[in-house]
């Protein structure tokens, strides 16, 4: 079930009766597209959490039921997955809009950092598209400040957002706001960033993401990597994740990360490696299936579908038909209420060309869990107290993750504002990390039974082939060797002549068949 309300699409899936239990998830993804009358839809995805608080896409390949560990309801929500490199050149304003939204959540949840000057003029022009001219009857002394745009705000930043309302932007239309918002944003370093919290090989806390311009790295308030074209490979094993890369002067790099569970750190390489198909490939037919580790037995194999940016672009090209209309109910939050889910954000339009090396992005410290505020549900609030120390994570992190798409226990408000009616199953710290470990063993015993497989399977080949040759007219010194040996020739006599005999009669009987039809 999908319902609009005010800007807030609600996702509500309580049985399978609703969603057929084979039904894939891009039976899903299709259904909530042609409800929202989205057709530039290669850009959006559905993010869901399952009960050990690892996020996950949806994968539209696949059955839903068999991706989510646990039972209905389930929680999903509708975000921007691949951030257009160019949001103003989309095609149509209800995808625009869309981007907008995102990006304007990920300025509330501190995933979009920017330098003071900066977030005053995107604040003025949330401010501008949402209440519209400065008006001193109806927006009093300190207007600005009832209103939450950031994750920490000052007096001093709020004058300056009402100031440029009132001076800067008389006159703007939403859309006009709107399109300058994003043409703002896409100027910041950390556009389309998806934070992944990992730790480098010194223990420092590190947020890894991919975006449409490149990896990048950010430590503190600074851009530590940026390897815009030069990322040949990513590998991955258990909770360590490896980056290799091209640089200047045929330099090669390999950087590597730890995650905080072998999950995530698998949901970061799945993540990086749809980021370098859609983004760097000319066309879905190049799409090749890659595997996590250099051994072709061990590790997981993963498969991007979908289409590419290039041919997204070339397809948007060719629509032709009356813009929808867009039911735009914009929801700033409000300080004096809870505002975890209703903020969101919008995308940028222009490339920025970045060099490597480190870069100050803000005076701020990256970290994007600082922003998130627990939902005020009183009867799971020790339910949600036990989730945020799971894996012994900090209590932001895990805050961060229930704000990207809900948690299994609180029916919260997801990325778009995507909101969904779902409870969920809440196990203990200790559980969860005996299930992991679990985990761990069984995935060692598949690594040790592929092997197995593949060892036999390749003897088998080889076994195939050498009686081939033996068989042959081949006359080589080896070969007579095992032809005058007694056991060939018990072989030869008593079991290969005989089976090509009956070969033979099978092949004859078929093609009388086929001659008298």
């Amino acid at each position: 079930m999908i319902e609009i309300l005010t800007d807030k699409i609600m996702i509500e899936i309580i049985t399978d009766s609703q969603v057929s239990r084979d039904a894939k998830g891009q039976y899903l993804f299709d259904l909530i597209c042609h409800h929202l009358n989205l057709l530039e839809k290669d850009y959006f995805g559905i993010r869901y959490v399952d009960p050990d608080k690892q996020r996950h896409w949806l994968e539209f390949t696949k059955s839903i039921s068999k991706q989510m560990k646990s039972q209905p309801p389930f929680i999903m929500c509708l975000r921007v997955k691949f951030y257009p490199p160019d949001p103003a050149a989309l095609k149509e304003e209800i995808t625009r809009y869309l981007v907008f939204l995102q990006i304007k959540r990920d300025l509330y949840h501190g995933r979009l950092l920017c330098k003071t000057s900066d977030a005053a003029m995107l604040a003025a022009y949330i401010l501008q598209a949402e209440i519209g001219d400065y008006d001193p009857g109806k927006h009093p002394e300190g207007y600005s400040s009832k209103f939450q745009f950031f994750p920490k705000h000052s007096e001093k930043l709020e004058r300056r957002i009402a100031d440029i309302h009132k001076t800067e932007l008389i006159g703007q239309t939403p859309e006009t706001a709107e399109l300058k918002f994003l043409q703002k944003a896409q100027m910041l370093e950390t556009y389309g960033v998806d934070p992944h919290p990992c730790k480098d090989v010194s223990g420092n806390s590190a947020f890894l993401a991919f975006t449409p311009f490149g990896f990048v790295v950010l430590q503190g308030n600074k851009r530590v990597h940026f390897l815009k074209n030069e990322v040949t490979k990513l590998k991955f094993e258990g909770k360590t994740f490896h980056i290799y890369a091209n640089q200047k002067e045929d330099k090669k790099i390999i950087l590597t990360y730890f995650a905080p569970t072998p999950e995530a750190c698998k949901h970061l390489w799945k993540c990086g490696v749809e980021n370098q198909a859609f983004y760097k490939l000319e066309k879905s037919s190049q799409v090749r299936t890659v595997s996590s580790s250099n051994l072709f037995f061990k590790g997981s194999r993963f498969r991007y579908s979908g289409r590419v940016a290039k041919e997204v672009m070339e397809q948007s090209a060719k629509i032709k038909r009356e813009p929808p209309e867009i039911h735009s109910a914009h929801s700033t939050p409000v300080r004096s209420m809870s505002y975890g889910d209703s903020f969101i954000p919008r995308s940028r339009s222009q490339a920025m060309d970045s060099g490597d090396g480190t870069a100050v992005i803000s005076s701020e410290t990256y970290s994007p869990s600082d922003s998130v505020l627990p939902t005020p549900v009183a009867e799971h609030s020790l339910e949600m107290a036990v989730s945020r120390q799971i894996n012994g994570a900090p209590c932001s992190i895990e805050e961060e993750k229930e704000s990207e798409a809900g948690t299994p226990t609180v029916g919260d408000v997801t990325e778009l504002g995507v909101d969904s009616r779902v409870a969920g199953r809440v196990q203990s710290a200790g559980g969860e990390a005996a299930l992991s470990e679990t985990e761990q063993v069984n995935k060692f015993v598949l690594s040790v039974l592929r092997l197995l497989l593949v060892t036999i399977g390749l003897l088998f080949v080889l076994l195939l082939l050498l009686i081939i040759l033996t068989e042959s007219d081949l006359d080589i010194a080896f070969l007579r060797d095992i032809r005058q040996t007694p056991e060939f020739e018990q072989f030869h006599y008593e079991y290969f002549c005989p089976l090509r005999r009956w070969f033979a009669c099978k092949l004859r009987w078929v093609g009388g068949l086929l001659i008298n039809k």
